[in-house]
């Protein structure tokens, strides 16, 4: 995933907790705002010292990452979207990550018809 495409400073993070809205799963939570004057969708990531050591959590990062990297095409292009991982991810694979990935945007509507 390209650099442009990555959420990195906490303001930026706060504002999508504050102003947008959230929809979560068992293993993820997705927080995402609508911003008119973006090109892309940004993504920024989120997993806690509870899911692991430093490995499993960039781990699960590379994870949804590549997920992100496979539906691009598929995602609405003006939103920020924040993920935040649960617990259960660290026992999931590349394939049960991006599934439960692509359940939270199509409930959320930010994945193409």
């Amino acid at each position: 995933m390209k650099k442009a495409y990555r959420i990195k400073k906490n303001k930026e993070f706060q504002s999508v907790f504050t102003k947008g809205a959230s929809f979560a799963n068992r293993q993820l939570v997705i927080y995402y705002l609508h911003k008119d004057d973006q090109k892309h969708f940004r993504v920024g990531l989120s997993v806690s010292k509870r899911i692991g050591n430093a490995v499993k959590r960039n781990q699960i990062k590379r994870y949804l990452r590549q997920a992100f990297l496979e539906l691009e095409p598929t995602i609405h292009s003006n939103y920020d979207i924040v993920i935040i991982a649960r617990k259960p991810t660290k026992d999931m694979n590349f394939h049960q990550i991006k599934k439960s990935l692509q359940h939270l945007l199509y409930k959320t509507q930010l994945q193409k018809q």
